[in-house]
């Protein structure tokens, strides 16, 4: 899955501690989502998407596997 999370929190000119310290996870987890190596739970991508003001589907690209 992609996401759009690292252009939106530039966007906004706030550092990966402050967005982390917002959605109350570490700064690692910001990391990792901005690099494509963790999923989000669905609360957290519920609570990214409040943040944001956006909807789940605008911030997070969901990528059929081919088989």
């Amino acid at each position: 899955m992609k996401n759009r999370l690292e252009e939106l929190r530039k966007q906004r000119g706030i550092k990966q501690e402050e967005l982390a310290n917002v959605l109350e996870v570490s700064r690692q987890t910001i990391s990792s989502l901005e690099k494509g190596r963790y999923n989000p739970s669905i609360q957290l991508a519920f609570r990214i998407a409040r943040y944001f003001q956006m909807t789940i589907e605008e911030i997070f690209i969901y990528e059929e596997e081919q088989e």
